[in-house]
């Protein structure tokens, strides 16, 4: 039922001397849709690409992705049980972060489902969204020949006003690390009618710095049975620039079972702030929980989004 469209035709504009970017032309065909492209790009430490594009659909459009992105995510401390493997973690990007329209800044973990899942984040004009890579240090996945802890980040800033819409992000069921297993996009709210062109706007970014730190970052989500009961516990660690403040407070809310005892504290050893929790799913097979961290009414984190299922 998917359709890649295939780019058919390359124009590359003869750069002058020293330039510090190049200009490519593309041409897009499929037998639902027609797209001129241009891409701006600059390398360096960190690669950004303008991309301006054009759409002519040659049907009429009502489930299509722009700007869209792969990635492969196998395991890492979330679901580690699953996997009989030398290695710490093994992926490309361990989250899809994003900054909605309200410019609140959202962490969701990357899952490897055992059935196919799809999550759609509803948003009108969204200020960026991307497929991340937190985890940077060897020892997070000790593979000396991947290299994991160098695959970069990729991040979209829309260009101009999107509408309603959401980032739409697939989570592929796969036991390897070759299939790329993770999709994301934008996913307008209105189809695209036949014929009339459909402009879209934006920058793409690759890079292996953090995207921001004006709140706290989750780095980190476990999961595992609780001692004490069937429940299931959580614990994510944040880390920050500045020290947590005295008056910080773990609000966890849950789209049904019942959530029990959030906490936190700094972890000495390590500096981060570990928010932690129990949830008792009850009946439920599948549970949406909602976690930030508050200081005076306002969020000092992310938000912290998480699908649990049986």
């Amino acid at each position: 039922g998917e359709e890649f469209p295939v780019f058919t035709e390359f124009w590359i504009e003869r750069p002058p001397l020293k330039a510090s970017q190049i200009t490519i032309y593309a041409l897009l065909q499929s037998s639902s849709v027609v797209g001129a492209y241009r891409f701006k790009v600059r390398p360096g430490a960190e690669t950004v690409m303008d991309v301006d594009v054009t759409l002519v659909p040659r049907r009429e459009l009502t489930h299509f992705g722009i700007a869209p992105l792969t990635s492969m995510f196998l395991f890492d401390a979330s679901n580690r049980g699953r996997f009989d493997d030398f290695r710490n973690a093994v992926h490309d990007s361990d989250g899809l972060e994003m900054v909605n329209g309200r410019g609140e800044r959202i962490w969701r973990p990357l899952a490897n489902p055992r059935t196919l899942q799809v999550s759609a984040f509803l948003d009108q004009d969204p200020r960026g969204f991307g497929l991340v890579q937190r985890q940077r240090n060897f020892t997070d996945y000790q593979d000396a020949e991947a290299r994991y802890d160098k695959r970069p980040t990729l991040w979209v800033e829309p260009r101009g006003e999107w509408g309603r819409g959401d980032v739409e992000l697939v989570e592929i069921p796969s036991d390897r690390e070759i299939h790329d297993n993770i999709v994301a996009y934008w996913q307008p709210a209105n189809p695209l009618p036949v014929g009339k062109p459909a402009e879209f706007s934006y920058r793409l970014r690759w890079t292996s710095e953090p995207l921001d730190e004006s709140l706290a970052r989750v780095v980190a989500t476990r999961s595992g049975r609780s001692l004490n009961s069937d429940a299931r516990e959580f614990v994510i660690d944040f880390k920050s620039p500045r020290p947590a403040p005295d008056d910080l407070k773990v609000q966890v809310t849950s789209s049904s079972g019942k959530v029990l005892d959030p906490r936190g504290e700094t972890v000495e050893p390590t500096g981060v702030y570990r928010a932690s929790f129990e949830l008792e799913p009850e009946r439920a097979d599948a549970v949406e929980l909602r976690l930030v961290l508050q200081s005076r009414d306002r969020p000092w984190s992310e938000t912290w989004l998480y699908r649990w299922t049986r």
